[in-house]
């Protein structure tokens, strides 16, 4: 148990995995290949004694047939008689002499037998004759051992048969086995240790960026949302590299986002609330009567508080896409209509000349109609809110290919190029005409943006041929798709 809680406690890292896991597959593969190899040569070694053998017979067999046919075509003269049964089978004459009486002179010496000698084959020899009884030669006959017919005048007169070689037995065969399985296992010793050398750079270069990761995911949950990775190379690490510092970068956007809106919401608030205080602190000391002009302001910032609250809890639904939808069939210029007949006084007493034109009879689209209306509201309070007095306001509504096209365009002032591409950001505002000074909390357009979306539409910024700002709204027509609406007139460039 102590020694499980042990192993538990040490648990190898990802490097050590890795080379653990190297380092076995490669000693399984070295030890697998140094038994085979140990398999194929003892196959092929005694294959090949064995062979050797099997030539050293078949030159015997003249020899055999030609003692048989001198000795009156009987088997008489080697029942018994092993002396001269070697005799035949040894293929150099004289060999079966006593040693120093081959060759004439003092000091001679006996020659040395051939390979097959030393495997013992004339021991291992059997003559049988043509009934296959026993006639001389190894007694032990193997009854599955090839036999070797002897033929005279085309008639079988006896067999020969061998033991089959099994195993190594003179000692030079031996030492030479021995020196083989020497030379395999050294070279699996080797390979072993070449394997863990590369397992060694494995577990240690090519998991690096992974360690860095691993590092820099650390930092990231505890807050250091600027840390980055170094992406090493184009491999499946160097795009999980890329992906990680994608990651970072959008949580460093979003934590940067998330303290902009604490800081605007905070601002936004803060003005009519100090207001409200301040004016209540007034009339509380008598420094202003409560007078319906006083009371008129009071509501004028408790207004200003409301609006701003339910943009805020229409901008929260919309983008946690909990906000409710009713899509019914409805004519998107019948609605323009009563829309701009409900701000048309407001827009006059600025000094606002509203122009609108309606090309077609109807544009038949499904959506909210509640919605829409906000979104129409908030396009006119826009223009009301940023156009300087005496301007102008252009509104154009008509069907382009399958799609609704609503283009409000104002008078000056305009807005640089630069800020048309967040003027869909909540909070975001253009520094000058078009700015917190006017009235704006900066959530209008960014509601009108996911409405729109909301409706499967596209919304865009141009600057406007009038000198101020152009919004085109793409709402697709009622029983069509929604195509690309960068390739229709007024989408974006």
């Amino acid at each position: 148990m102590d020694l499980i809680r042990s192993w538990n406690r040490w648990q190898p890292g990802i490097t050590g995995k890795l080379f653990f896991a190297v380092l076995l597959t490669a000693v399984c593969v070295v030890v697998a290949m140094a038994l085979a190899a140990q398999w194929s040569f003892n196959r092929g070694f005694l294959g090949y004694l064995n062979e050797q053998e099997s030539q050293r017979l078949e030159a015997a067999r003249p020899r055999i047939v030609k003692a048989y046919t001198e000795n009156g075509h009987n088997w008489e003269f080697l029942r018994g008689n092993r002396r001269a049964w070697f005799h035949i089978l040894r293929p150099l004459p004289g060999l079966d002499a006593q040693p120093g009486s081959l060759n004439s002179g003092a000091g001679a010496v006996e020659p040395s037998p051939p390979l097959a000698e030393l495997t013992g084959v004339l021991l291992r020899t059997t003559l049988l004759d043509e009934n296959g009884q026993f006639v001389v030669g190894f007694t032990a006959v193997p009854h599955d051992g090839p036999r070797s017919p002897l033929i005279v005048d085309g008639k079988v007169v006896g067999y020969v048969v061998t033991a089959r070689f099994e195993s190594v037995t003179a000692a030079g065969d031996v030492r030479f086995e021995k020196n083989q399985y020497r030379a395999s296992w050294t070279m699996g010793a080797v390979s072993v240790l070449l394997a863990a050398l590369v397992a060694l750079w494995l577990a240690r270069v090519l998991l690096k960026p992974v360690r860095e990761m691993a590092r820099a995911t650390r930092r990231l949950s505890a807050g250091d949302y600027a840390s980055r990775v170094e992406v090493p190379s184009r491999d499946e690490l160097g795009q999980l590299a890329g992906d990680f510092n994608q990651m970072a970068q959008a949580l460093e956007r979003n934590e940067k986002m998330r303290r902009d809106f604490m800081a605007d919401l905070s601002h936004e608030l803060r003005t009519p609330l100090g207001v409200l205080h301040g004016e209540l602190e007034a009339i509380e000391d008598g420094v202003r009567p409560l007078t319906r002009e006083s009371l008129q302001s009071l509501q004028a910032e408790v207004s200003t508080l409301n609006k701003l609250v339910s943009d805020l809890y229409d901008l929260s639904l919309a983008e946690a896409g909990a906000m409710t939808f009713h899509h019914t069939p409805l004519d998107l210029l019948e609605l323009l209509r009563a829309t701009c007949n409900g701000c048309g006084q407001r827009l006059a007493d600025s000094g606002i000349d509203v122009r609108w034109r309606c090309e077609g009879e109807e544009l038949l689209v499904s959506g909210d109609a509640r919605r829409l209306r906000q979104l129409i509201s908030n396009l006119l309070e826009n223009s009301l809110r940023y156009t300087d007095r005496g301007g102008r306001l252009d509104i154009v509504a008509r069907r382009v290919g399958a799609q609704a096209q609503l283009v409000f365009s104002d008078s000056a002032p305009g807005v640089e190029p630069e800020h048309l591409s967040r003027l869909f950001d909540r909070f975001y505002r253009v520094e000058g005409s078009r700015s917190r000074a006017s009235g704006g909390a900066g959530l209008g357009l960014a509601i009108c943006q996911r409405i729109v979306q909301a409706h499967q539409g596209k919304m865009t910024a141009h600057a406007s041929p009038l000198g101020g700002l152009e919004l085109t709204i793409m709402l697709p027509l009622k029983g069509t798709a929604l195509p690309d609406v960068a390739n229709l007139p007024g989408g974006e460039p």
